[in-house]
């Protein structure tokens, strides 16, 4: 028997699944479960080419400088540790602080 869902399966080109759609207070109720999720954007940005640092730090809206700033260094240092692919775990320790998320969210 086939239940009534509000999740939609959308299949690619071979017709095998691969999207869900979910109603938007559904997803919001299961970031609040799951704060550590990761967004599409980020991800979007990863998949482009950018480090997990920096795609965050454009998720946020925020600027080098301004993420210097709430780390204590200068603009240029921390250019320097956002084009590294794989930070030290103190590193992205420090950057997901100032970013308010978890350091496991900057890991490729």
């Amino acid at each position: 028997m086939n239940a009534p869902t509000d999740i939609q399966i959308i299949n690619d080109a071979d017709g095998h699944p691969a999207f869900v759609v979910i109603p938007y207070a559904q997803y919001v109720a299961q970031h609040k479960l799951h704060p550590d999720l990761i967004p599409h954007e980020v991800v979007s940005r990863i998949v482009d080419g950018a480090t997990p640092i920096r795609a965050w730090r454009e998720h946020l809206g925020l600027t080098q400088d301004e993420v210097a700033r709430r780390l204590g260094i200068s603009q240029p240092a921390f250019a320097q540790q956002e084009s590294v692919t794989k930070p030290r775990r103190a590193t992205r320790e420090k950057i997901a602080a100032a970013f308010g998320i978890h350091a496991d969210q900057l890991e490729l």
